[in-house]
């Protein structure tokens, strides 16, 4: 009897030390470059409320795209109990070689926990097949319960018609992290709009062939092609960390006993691709298309107003037209107009307001200074702006009235001014010449001979050269428009990482990241000649690369601009820290391209 109650005592004793344990495993010890494994650190113990202080090892030669996250289970045998907690990562290797993962520790009821390193070789090319008993869920699995769509309102449309593009995602899994953008969707042959989504996403129930699934916004975007055809719109590709049940191994009879009741599970991380979009794109009508048509597709009001009818010589009058409506906004072209003698008409100025929420929508005003130089009755003739409405298949032309103007002479003009001062000094000049000369003395210095006599003869000649150049290179510039903004791509991208600093330092996430990418974006455009309608990453890295920039820093430039794009995605705990960073590597990229160039 005695025996029996000490070899029972001994059982307890054992299982009991058995229970507390600290051991680190992975799914492979052989992985390939760029490909996943799973990092796990478990204890065991009878149960798990003095668990505390972990500690895990370096990881700086892996790239963590999960974890820690942590599970836990419970299991009964003989009516003793033990407990487990998980903690595991998923890690990706940056480069080949044998690694070491140094020890975790973790502290129970006082006492330190250690693991043991891992030894892991990194090799190229596909990694060593996994033993037939992997317990992993596998990607054909997870494609049924979890996938991205893209859907477009329109398949076939005219050149300059808004497509609305939405990219959706399916899933009955759970998310277990945030995502991340492998690589966006390209659309080549559009301008490109993003609507306006939440920041988060939220998600809604969705039945689909009987099943039930969480349906959440990912983004959506207007696109207005630019080219006829049939265009392709490229997968949207995200990696998505999801939650899954593992399956029962075959080599742990106790699965089968208990049926693994308390879920353990795993994260996966799953790349998503969303489906290819083809789009047909119909050219223009030739037929009755008006001479003012200058690329407006949509649908618009034109209206166009002047401050005064009446007015002075060299007054100032404000001549402004206003286009609203639904279409491309951003690309319209303001309607010309002809001027009569004698006015002087300075640049616009140009005030966008556009509504991102549906249907590109919005208003363009455009305010002209005009400057009468004569006295008159003077008039400006109606003016047109004509556009192409999809809906009804046909050209509109709008025209607005004409405008009477009654000058009068006003101020002094700065031409007659000059002339009234060029009189009154010449008859200042003008003097009776006189015949006595008993009071002029004579000089004993020659003028030709003093350091002032050259200096003021010399100077005026220097500033002549100095400012025919300088005219001669604005007209140069303001004859070619090319010219103007490859001159000033540099200095405006300047002004707008300005701007986007302020916004930085105000906290204001979405005008910083607005602001940012608008200036390398419209660096690009400037710099390289690519008109707004025409301008992709892709067609920028193809300029970068004709002009022997070098590939890395063509990688970065597209690299920044992605997570520019989409970083709501992956917003992190600090957006300060991330919001400085990209403020940091966008300057340097214009900057390294301008010393590119100037080689």
């Amino acid at each position: 009897m005695l025996k029996s109650v000490l070899f029972s005592i001994l059982i307890l004793f054992v299982s009991l030390i058995k229970a507390q344990s600290f051991v680190a495993t992975v799914d492979n010890n052989t992985v390939a470059e760029n490909d996943r494994f799973e990092l796990r650190f478990t204890f065991e113990g009878n149960n798990l409320n003095g668990l505390k202080n972990f500690n895990p090892p370096s990881l700086k030669e892996f790239r963590v795209l999960s974890g820690p996250n942590q599970s836990t289970s419970m299991q009964i045998i003989n009516g003793v109990s033990s407990s487990s907690l998980t903690l595991s990562y998923i890690l990706m290797p940056n480069t080949t070689g044998a690694y070491t993962i140094g020890s975790a520790s973790i502290q129970f009821e006082g006492k330190s926990f250690t693991t043991d390193p891992i030894k892991i070789t990194v090799i190229k090319g596909s990694p060593k097949p996994k033993d037939a008993s992997d317990n992993q869920i596998s990607n054909e699995e997870i494609a049924k319960n979890l996938f991205i769509k893209a859907t477009i309102d329109k398949n076939k449309v005219y050149l300059g018609e808004q497509v609305t593009i939405t990219y959706k995602l399916y899933t009955r899994l759970n998310i277990a992290a945030q995502m991340s953008v492998d690589k966006l969707p390209q659309y080549q042959g559009f301008w490109a709009e993003e609507l306006e989504t939440a920041k988060n996403i939220s998600f809604t129930r969705e039945v689909i062939d009987g099943k039930q699934y969480s349906v959440g916004l990912l983004k959506r975007a207007a696109l207005f092609p630019n080219q006829t055809g049939k265009l392709e719109v490229t997968p949207f590709q995200l990696t998505i960390p999801i939650q899954v049940q593992k399956k029962k191994n075959p080599n742990y009879v106790w699965d089968d006993f208990f049926g693994d009741p308390f879920g353990r599970s795993e994260i996966v991380e799953y790349q998503a691709n969303s489906n290819t979009l083809k789009v047909e794109v119909m050219p223009l009508p030739e037929n009755n298309k008006p001479s003012t048509f200058r690329g407006a597709v949509g649908r618009f009001d034109f209206s166009a107003s002047m401050d005064k009818s009446q007015a002075r010589t060299n007054e100032l009058i404000s001549l402004q037209l206003n286009i609203s409506g639904t279409g491309n906004i951003k690309l319209l072209e303001l309607p010309p107009f002809e001027l009569p003698n004698g006015f002087e008409k300075y640049d616009p100025k140009i005030d966008e307001q556009i509504n991102r929420s549906g249907k590109i929508s919005g208003v363009k005003k455009a305010e002209y200074l005009l400057i009468p130089r004569v006295a008159g009755t003077r008039v400006i003739p109606p003016i047109e702006f004509s556009y192409f409405d999809p809906e009804k298949k046909s050209y509109q032309t709008i025209t607005s009235k004409s405008f009477n103007i009654a000058i009068e002479q006003g101020q002094t003009t700065a031409g007659e001014l000059s002339n009234q001062q060029n009189i009154e000094q010449l008859e200042s000049d003008i003097r009776f010449i006189k015949t006595d000369f008993s009071d002029i003395e004579k000089k004993s210095d020659i003028l030709l001979f003093k350091p002032g006599f050259w200096i003021a003869s010399i100077a005026p000649l220097l500033a002549t050269f100095v400012l025919i150049g300088w005219k001669r290179k604005q007209d140069k510039l303001s004859g070619n428009q090319q010219l103007l903004r490859y001159s000033k791509a540099e200095k405006v991208a300047r002004n707008r990482f300005k701007k986007a600093k302020k916004f930085m330092e105000q906290n204001n996430i979405e005008l910083f990241y607005s602001e940012i990418s608008q200036a390398l974006f419209g660096y690009l455009e400037d710099k390289f000649h690519i008109p707004k309608s025409e301008f992709t990453l892709d067609r920028a890295a193809d300029e970068l690369i004709r002009r022997n920039i070098k590939p890395e820093l063509v990688d970065k430039m597209k690299t920044n601009a992605q997570k520019c794009e989409f970083i709501r995605f992956a917003p992190g705990t600090n957006p300060s820290q991330a919001m400085t960073e990209m403020y940091n590597s966008f300057s340097a990229v214009v900057i390294d391209i301008e010393r590119s160039i100037a080689k």
